[in-house]
């Protein structure tokens, strides 16, 4: 090694050490657990809006979405998908029977998405959700995009059954 290359690397400056991957700042090909259950994320989608991100978790054959909201506190909820129609965008009822549960719509917000990996909706764009709650603290969501309803079950998680086991 010459004499420069020397001076070089004493004179430069270290490399910054890399950021520590949190729940807020994965994407596809990380690693996460939910409750106990391992999964790796291969989707993100992310409305900057409301601070809003759904990650697309699988495991297995197995796909859950993972919806973290930052608002006064960080708010965690884990869904699936369930099979499930609505005719118009319009008509979305205030309240849903589905399997002798009752759900009461707490919330409903649009605004623009942005989309990375394997997620319901292929591309970004303006999407509507609508979320509601059951009596015994379920969750139902339902999301429009392109002309395309999805629908999903799932619950609460507290924010210390979520961490991060590997990022890319």
């Amino acid at each position: 090694m010459s004499l420069f290359k020397r001076i070089r690397n004493i004179m430069a400056k270290p490399e910054p050490p890399k950021a520590e991957k949190s729940v807020l700042t994965i994407g596809p090909g990380d690693v996460c657990e939910v409750s106990l259950v391992t999964y790796q994320v291969v989707g993100r989608l992310q409305n900057r809006q409301r601070n809003l991100i759904v990650l697309t978790l699988q495991d297995g054959a197995a796909i859950r979405y993972l919806t973290i909201e930052e608002r006064e506190r960080t708010e965690y909820a884990l869904y699936e998908p369930i099979d499930g129609r609505l005719d118009s965008v319009e008509e979305v009822p205030t309240i849903i029977e589905l399997d002798d549960r009752v759900y009461h719509m707490e919330e409903q917000y649009s605004g623009l998405v942005t989309a990375i990996g394997k997620t319901p909706f292929v591309q970004g764009g303006e999407q509507y959700v609508w979320q509601f709650q059951s009596d015994d603290r379920k969750l139902l969501r339902v999301e429009w995009q392109d002309g395309r309803f999805m629908l999903y079950e799932g619950e609460d998680v507290l924010p210390a059954d979520v961490r991060v086991l590997r990022g890319s």
